[in-house]
Order: C-alpha cells, then structure tokens, then sequence
C-alpha cells in the first residue's frame, strides 16, 4: 500500500480535494438538495480513483522519461519499486472503480465519466506534443468543483465554473513554476513545457498571469451567491499564498520551486476551502 500512495504522490490529493469539497457544499448549502452521507462519499471516492487512475498512467506513460531524468530517476517504476505492468493494472482497476462509482450517484455523472477520464488521463501524453500542457492538467482538476456540484445536483449552474476556472488558472500557473526544473531536461528530450518554450523570465510571467486570473474568479462567486465575511478573508489569504509563491520563485533561483508549489499551494487550496465551510455555517 505505501509503495502505491508513493506511485500517486497521495499527498498531492490536497490540491483538488478541498475545491471538491467546496462545490458539493455549495450545492447543498444554496440548492433545494439535502446533504447525504452516501453521496458526500461517493465523492470522495470518485476524487481518489480519478487521481490514482491519473497519477499511475503518468508515472506508466512516463516510466522511460523519469529513468533519464535526475529529478525523477529515484521514483517508483524506474527504481524497480513497482513494475510497469501493475502501475497499468492498478490505473484500469482505479478507472473501472471511478466509473463504478458514478453509476450510483446519478445518470449525468455517469454519463460524463469517461470524458473526465479522458481529460486526466491524457494530460500524460500532453508534453510530448504541446506546451500547452500545463492546462491540461488545470483542466484536470478543475473539473473538481464541477464534479462535485453535480454529484448533489446533477445539474450545471455558474457558480461552480467560477471556482473552476479559477483551479484552473492556479494549477496551470502553479504546474509552470513546477516545470522551470525541468527546462533544460525537456529542451534535451525534445519535450514542450512552457519554460522549456518561453524560458525562465516568460514563463513566470505567464504563470503570473495566470494566477492573477485565479484570484478574479475566485471573487467572483461573491457576485452570484450569498457569502459573508468569511469567504473574504478566504480570499485574501487565498491570494496571499499565490503572491508569496512568486516572491519565492526567481529566474535565477529555483532553490524554493518544491517548496512554493506543494506548502504553499497546499495551505493555500485547506485554509480557503475550511473559509468557504465555515462561512456557508456562518451565513446559515
């Protein structure tokens, strides 16, 4: 079990996770549905198997990649920790459970769980073709709040695409200073990333960019819903993370990349998502 939450970096479940939570209580809390505990699991469930589907297909898809690279030589297919046939096994094991799982929870889920799939599945295959990849991961998680909102609903509606877009802003930004790592490695591997494409100084400026746009959608929601003083501070805390993670973060020195993109990301995604619970008690 420990080599296979390693295989998946379980750890990095803390990015996606707490936006899950904020669409299925934003459904619950502005929504005639009632909360209930088979679908709050169900939820959860369906985070974990997509993630672990996810992960295990970039690392099997990567296996080749991650054995030339220094950065990653010491992860578990290139270190003979788990093979690359079982790192298969467990991601169709983990899909067929995603998929599973949405049979209960309700026909649109259902319907679109292959397509969700499809895009956090094929994020792996992204680099070796566009460096638009970063986006595609973004998307990948962004379907989180989304997901969740229909999980309850099994509608769409505004709201949840507000904390969408801005996931996905902050995951593409946040996953391109991630990269800058990697620059010279993926010049060499003829692989596409945006610093490998921009270099340094233009790839923090998008990814600046980017985050700027994180924190405009992530106000929007207080324009169509009902929030109180504690989604603000939400906010505010939530856009303090991203500006501390670029003051970490220079062209000449990658020293604090690991540190900007898991501690900082991660208390920045925890902090605002407990804001948004306990403003949604607050204002009830």
């Amino acid at each position: 079990m420990k080599k296979y939450l390693s295989l998946v970096t379980f750890t990095h479940t803390i990015f996606a996770m707490p936006f899950a939570f904020i669409g299925f209580f934003l459904a619950v809390t502005t929504t005639n549905h009632p909360f209930e505990w088979p679908k709050l699991l169900m939820m959860v469930l369906c985070m974990v198997f997509a993630r672990n589907s996810a992960m295990a297909f970039n690392r099997y898809l990567d296996r080749d990649i991650d054995a030339k690279n220094p950065r990653t030589l010491q992860r578990d297919i290139p270190a003979g920790r788990i093979s690359a046939r079982n790192a298969l096994i467990f991601t169709l094991v983990n899909c067929t459970l995603f998929i599973g799982t949405t049979w209960f929870i309700n026909p649109l889920c259902f319907y679109l769980s292959p397509v969700a799939l499809l895009v956090v599945l094929g994020y792996s295959a992204t680099k070796r073709f566009t460096a638009l990849c970063h986006m595609v991961l973004g998307l990948g998680l962004s379907l989180a709040p989304i997901g969740a909102y229909l999980v309850v609903t099994g509608e769409f509606d505004l709201t949840p695409i507000f904390f969408s877009l801005s996931v996905f802003c902050w995951v593409s930004g946040f996953d391109i200073i991630y990269a800058l790592q990697d620059e010279d490695f993926d010049r060499s591997q003829n692989l596409h990333s945006i610093p490998a494409y921009l270099g340094k100084v233009r790839a923090l400026n998008l990814s600046t960019l980017l985050h700027v746009f994180s924190a405009v959608f992530i106000v929007m929601p207080a324009f169509v819903t009902h929030v109180g003083f504690l989604y603000y501070i939400g906010i505010a805390f939530f856009c303090a993370m991203l500006i501390y993670q670029h003051l970490l973060v220079k062209p000449s020195d990658l020293s604090r990349v690991n540190f900007a993109f898991m501690t900082t990301n991660g208390i920045a995604s925890v902090v605002f998502a407990v804001l948004f619970l306990l403003d949604r008690v607050w204002i009830r």
